[in-house]
């Protein structure tokens, strides 16, 4: 397969819903929240119960407005709600209020590593309710749905890509890119899993060199990163297949199956004309000002590219500075430790080493550990000062990350203060190269890799506490 994908080339798009963080819906005064009891943040209004009219929440455009202006988007002064037709059983209503041809977000673009990705336009509009399938009876499967509406008339922001992906690892880092933005605005929280940022996957194939696209299908039901790298991969060569076979490929919604690790079909794609949009008769036109853009363009945070620019300027990698940035907790954790005085070098050490993989096998993020940036900062002053090695504050890491003490506190408890005796120090290396007569006899010899030997053992001696400038030049001075 890899032989005929030189072949082709991939064209993918997406659709990305961002779930807006107000405190209530779009149209409704109902709560928002994730994870409440089924069915209990619904109203009349929600429910789409007669006589009921929708009123438009203003904090919703506020966040529109925002992210178009964090995406480089025209904002139009003018946009409409439209009603899109369609029945679905966790759709109340029987159409949901979005907006079609005239969107509060128009043209606009996101850099991904140095790539312009084109953004066609991103509108508002609310949310379904969710299915959840249970029962069994003994077969496979469920055997019936229940409908809880908590979700339905959360305000989203669906942002669609122009088709300028052409390989599912550039999709993947569109999607990471967008979402430390939806993050670092403060529009969204991100999180795939709980789905208040889902993503749909345009792709289609053409032959290398062709400026005619192929016919694409829709990716539904993707909810990770992962997810969407492997549904592409498992896509392109679908379609490949079929062309090279001398089948066509059907414009059609496919849902991808992440334990099968397939797409499957699931219908055919509607065209907007199946939906019979119209203008929202409840609502008028909404109007926005350059006023009202500029008030809320003085509110824009630092973006992420931003960010990662201000950490390369401070010294660190653009690989650390990514890293640290993708991770929109740790990052502000890390501006804390920065303003507490923090060596950022040493801090990022911490946070990307023994930080990072104490959070990975707890499965935490930062802000679920007791550690502080102010105790960071005074564990980095520690080392800075050789009051303890690195090596010492590597161990001491992770008691502060699970009981919120002090550097300090724990050194003093645990009698960790560095050795800088040198008198001390030059006792206990003499000791070690009087007890391994063949080591040093193979050093002197010109094998000087066992350097690293003696050191090793003089740290293991005093227990990780020895000066290391001062083990490193006593034993260059005692082996000759």
């Amino acid at each position: 397969m890899e032989d005929l994908r030189e072949k082709y080339e991939v064209v993918i798009g997406l659709e990305v819903h961002a779930q807006l963080k107000t405190n209530t819906k779009i149209f409704a005064p109902d709560g928002c929240e994730f994870g409440n009891e089924q069915n209990t943040q619904i109203s009349p209004i929600t429910l789409g119960m007669p006589g009921v009219l929708p009123v438009l929440n203003r904090a919703v455009v506020d966040m529109g407005i925002l992210t178009g202006l964090a995406l480089n988007c025209e904002i139009a002064h003018k946009c409409k709600f439209d009603r899109k037709q369609y029945f679905y059983p966790d759709l109340p209503k029987g159409y949901q209020i979005s907006q079609y041809d005239e969107p509060i977000c128009g043209k606009g673009y996101l850099m991904v590593n140095g790539k312009k990705i084109g953004i066609t336009r991103a509108h508002l509009e609310e949310d379904a309710g969710k299915l959840v399938h249970a029962g069994a009876d003994g077969l496979a499967g469920s055997s019936y749905s229940l409908v809880d509406l908590n979700r339905a008339g959360t305000p989203l922001l669906e942002i669609v890509s122009e088709p300028d992906m052409r390989s599912p690892q550039e999709a993947r880092e569109y999607m990471e890119e967008l979402r430390n933005i939806v993050r670092y605005v403060g529009v969204c929280d991100g999180n795939l899993e709980e789905g208040s940022m889902r993503c749909d996957a345009n792709i289609s194939i053409m032959p290398k060199g062709s400026n005619k696209f192929g016919t694409r299908a829709e990716i539904k039901n993707v909810n990770s990163f992962k997810a969407l790298e492997r549904a592409l991969e498992y896509e392109i060569d679908r379609q490949i297949e079929l062309v090279e076979d001398g089948e066509e490929v059907v414009q059609e919604t496919r849902l991808w199956d992440d334990n099968a690790g397939v797409t499957r079909s699931m219908r055919g794609k509607e065209d907007a004309h199946d939906y019979r949009y119209f203008p929202e008769p409840d609502l008028m036109p909404l109007e926005i000002s350059q006023e009202w853009i500029d008030r809320v363009k003085a509110t824009m945070p630092e973006l992420p590219e931003q960010k990662r620019q201000r950490y390369m300027d401070l010294g660190l990698s653009e690989y650390d500075a990514s890293v640290i940035v993708a991770q929109y907790e740790l990052a502000m954790f890390f501006d804390e430790v920065l303003k507490a005085g923090g060596n950022p070098k040493i801090a990022v050490n911490f946070l990307m080493g023994e930080v990072a993989a104490y959070l990975k096998e707890q499965k935490l993020s930062i802000n679920e550990t007791k550690l502080t940036p102010e105790n960071l900062v005074e564990l980095i002053g520690l080392i800075e000062k050789a009051t303890i090695s690195n090596n010492i504050g590597k161990q001491i890491i992770v008691e502060m990350m699970e009981t919120g003490e002090k550097a300090s506190a724990i050194v003093e408890k645990k009698g960790l203060s560095q050795i800088s005796d040198t008198g001390a120090i030059k006792e206990i290396a003499q000791k070690i190269i009087d007890a391994n007569p063949s080591q040093v006899e193979a050093y002197r010899g010109g094998k000087d890799k066992l350097f690293g030997f003696f050191v090793g053992q003089v740290m293991k001696e005093t227990k990780g506490r020895a000066n290391p400038q001062s083990v490193n030049q006593i034993l260059k001075e005692l082996l000759g």
